[in-house]
């Protein structure tokens, strides 16, 4: 029985952090479902289809096991058991996080109590990255080369160069 795991988030845009942990749980699970959440009520910087490009070209150069990219609106935890994922995986850069997410977890634990949290910690030198400050610092004309894999870079640049 392989051992799927489901990691999502908005991605607007994807980070040096996200991608580090895509890759460490790409160590330890056969499947990762990276899911797009899609809020109507928000407007996100890049499009859907912008973030969906992004994490499929990126995690095609990660082999360790198979990922799988799709968007999803609702609860993370009802598009984990549609996808037949055993485990949530939600990255950690500070306590901040690791309060809000272990609230996360129990609620999610409540409504899927099969479906289990996985915490990851950021690596030490990324910790400080967050999508928020990637996209003001993009906005004003700021490098964001040192913040985000290549792929993002590219298609932010091109987006905020053509006030798209």
């Amino acid at each position: 029985m392989s051992k799927i795991a489901i990691y999502s988030g908005t991605f607007d845009p994807l980070t040096n952090g996200h991608l580090h942990i895509i890759k460490s749980a790409a160590e330890i699970f056969d499947k990762i479902i990276v899911a797009i959440g899609v809020n109507p009520n928000k407007t996100p910087l890049l499009s859907l289809k912008d973030r969906q490009e992004i994490l499929v070209k990126v995690c095609q150069k990660i082999s360790e096991c198979k990922i799988e990219v799709i968007s999803f609106e609702g609860l993370v935890v009802e598009a984990a058991l549609a996808h037949d994922a055993k485990f949530i995986i939600r990255g950690l850069r500070d306590d901040g996080d690791f309060n809000y997410e272990m609230q996360m977890a129990g609620m999610n634990s409540t409504l899927a109590p099969h479906v289990q949290t996985v915490f990851l910690p950021s690596a030490s030198d990324i910790r400080h990255i967050n999508s928020t400050l990637i996209r003001q610092i993009a906005k004003l004309g700021g490098d964001i080369t040192p913040f985000v894999p290549k792929e993002t870079h590219d298609i932010l640049q091109h987006r905020i160069i053509n006030n798209l």
